[in-house]
């Protein structure tokens, strides 16, 4: 049996949690205040996942860069994978905040997305 020691971040309280294992099965998670503790705590022992903000060049804009972020989470395994395909992407102003800037990233199925409007030049 394999016992893992994580801070939850499924909400501001920063629970501290164990997570007993046996092999890949979760068999407990102690430690949490919240139903969302228990949650993060399975999948993070089992299939972590995370949001990946980054930036990429936009031709023609106010300014030369919009930030962008995965729509939902990607495994964990797929971060700098995903962060090297968006540093070639240039969009063409005007952006809205929400455009799709990447389809299914890296086959995902989880679109890359724009956080801020940038208007053209």
């Amino acid at each position: 049996m394999d016992i893992r020691d994580l801070v939850c971040i499924g909400c501001p309280m920063g629970c501290q949690l164990q997570v007993k294992l046996d092999g890949k099965k979760v068999i407990e998670v102690t430690g949490n205040t919240c139903k969302r503790g228990e949650e993060y705590g399975k999948k993070e022992c089992v299939n972590p996942t995370r949001i990946v903000t980054s930036s990429v060049s936009v031709k023609n804009g106010a300014i030369d860069v919009v930030p962008v972020k995965t729509e939902h989470d990607i495994p964990k395994a797929k971060i700098f994978d995903c962060v090297k395909a968006l540093k070639d992407i240039k969009v063409e102003a005007p952006v809205k905040i929400g455009d799709v800037i990447v389809k299914d990233i890296l086959g995902t199925g989880v679109n890359i997305i724009a956080t801020k409007n940038i208007v053209a030049k």
